[in-house]
């Protein structure tokens, strides 16, 4: 893919454990900038605007680690994104959740991600041995520590593959800019009771990295 050659590309991540390992995937191409996003979509949200004010990027990237749900993500497998979703934005009801879409505010909780980006570098990772799927990543203000509230999110959300608490606010910034968006997302723990003693952040972030690597190298 040629349309990215000489362009710039902005990484949106959450942490600076995040960005060392990313950046270290991308090694010397100044292509990409990686910023720090701060925790939650509305510190994303502030900081991606910023980062497009400053630059005319060709593409937006939200990427970090992430919860996997069980039995669609495990530990240390990639997911991206094809919608990123605001599964908090909405309101409670007798009857159960209702989505922002549905309360008919005129403002949608998905972003779809660009389908022709997604398949290209999912093609990608998986050829370079990068264990990878596809699914929808929830983008959260508090993160979910039962396995109610997991059941729940499937149930209202059966292709959510991962959870995290940025793409939103990032994908809200990319799309009033009009850039293409992605989200790409490590996992380091299951979703559910929270368990420290299952969480594997190191290996997580190694996969970051291979991932970074890939996607220097196909974004051409």
């Amino acid at each position: 893919m040629t349309m990215y050659n000489n362009r710039r590309i902005l990484i949106m991540t959450s942490v600076p454990a995040e960005k060392e390992a990313i950046e270290k995937g991308l090694g010397k191409d100044q292509r990409f900038d990686v910023v720090l996003a701060g925790v939650g979509p509305i510190s994303a949200g502030i900081q991606t605007t910023r980062a497009l004010m400053g630059e005319d990027y060709a593409l937006v990237i939200n990427m970090g680690i992430a919860g996997g749900f069980r039995e669609k993500a495990d530990v240390s497998t990639l997911v991206i994104a094809d919608e990123i979703v605001s599964a908090d934005l909405g309101a409670e009801s007798p009857e159960g959740y209702i989505t922002l879409d549905e309360l008919g505010f005129g403002a949608s909780t998905r972003i779809k991600a660009d389908s022709e980006l997604v398949e290209l570098l999912y093609t990608a990772l998986k050829s370079s041995e990068v264990a990878v799927r596809q699914g929808n990543i929830l983008t959260l203000s508090t993160v979910t520590g039962t396995a109610e509230t997991a059941e729940e999110l499937l149930r209202r959300e059966p292709n959510a593959a991962a959870e995290a608490m940025e793409g939103y606010g990032v994908a809200m910034a990319a799309q009033e800019f009009g850039k293409p968006v992605l989200e790409i997302r490590s996992i380091s723990n299951p979703i559910g009771p929270r368990d420290r003693s299952a969480w594997r952040i190191k290996e997580a972030l190694d996969t970051l990295e291979r991932a970074s690597k890939v996607i220097s190298e196909v974004l051409r």
